[in-house]
């Protein structure tokens, strides 16, 4: 790693911790409020599409409840200590608090997504062509996704993305020119990518926070999928329909 890239990921983690985006306190309350492994997660079945939600949800701006069904048009945000767990089609997404997102599609087949503000935990079903590549935006980030586990933050000046597992191409929204195409298993190659450049990069080595292995297992359980990396086998035994 050089040193521009090096520096430029010290001076976002002290930002960041500044900000309380990566605080002890916040990352201890959103793994209290969120999910206890004692409640088993199970398939959502059609209509259903919320599987569990905290605190002031809107869907499309009202007021959502466990019953609100999310399609691929809707637009869902969160307010402060809040969260929403759900499904749209063969995609499951976790919306952290103080975030928002837009979908894009027809009834439940996702086409694209806007992550506006905030924190984003998804998974795909896998897309059989590229002409099925669902688009993932972010404020400074055009992500392409198929088959795919990713995790994003969205932010004036800067997005985090981690590809979980599976294959994106993660490109600058400012220069679609300057992108990188990228393949993990296991939050391999994680990124920041920045409105404005560091060291002549707009796309650089990121470090691995805010997210979960067990919120991955979660979202892939509730479309009744297992992550690629799972070996639990009592865990996985117990994904029925909900």
């Amino acid at each position: 790693m050089d040193d521009n890239t090096l520096f430029a990921r010290r001076q976002f983690l002290k930002q960041a911790m500044a900000a309380g985006l990566l605080s002890a306190g916040t990352l201890a309350a959103w793994t209290e409020s969120a999910y206890a492994m004692g409640k088993i997660p199970k398939r959502l079945t059609p209509p259903k599409s919320i599987y569990e939600l905290k605190g002031k949800v809107l869907v499309n701006g009202q007021k959502a409840t466990e019953k609100t069904i999310i399609s691929a048009t809707s637009t869902v945000e969160t307010g402060s200590g809040s969260f929403v767990v759900f499904v749209v089609g063969a995609d499951a997404h976790i919306l952290r608090e103080n975030s928002k997102v837009s979908f894009s599609g027809t009834d439940f087949l996702e086409e694209g997504l806007r992550l506006v503000t905030g924190k984003l935990m998804s998974v795909f079903g896998h897309r059989s062509s590229p002409r099925e590549q669902l688009k993932m935006r972010t404020t400074t980030a055009t992500i392409g996704i198929r088959g795919t586990g990713v995790y994003a933050e969205s932010y004036e000046d800067r997005s985090y993305v981690c590809t979980c597992y599976g294959s994106t191409r993660i490109a600058s929204a400012a220069q679609p020119d300057s992108f990188e195409d990228v393949t993990t298993t296991h939050h391999d190659a994680p990124r920041f990518i920045l409105a404005n450049p560091e060291g002549g990069k707009l796309i650089l080595p990121a470090p691995v926070f805010n997210h979960t292995d067990e919120e991955l297992m979660i979202a892939e359980a509730i479309v009744g999928r297992k992550p690629p990396f799972s070996n639990l086998n009592d865990y996985n035994q117990s994904i029925t329909d909900y």
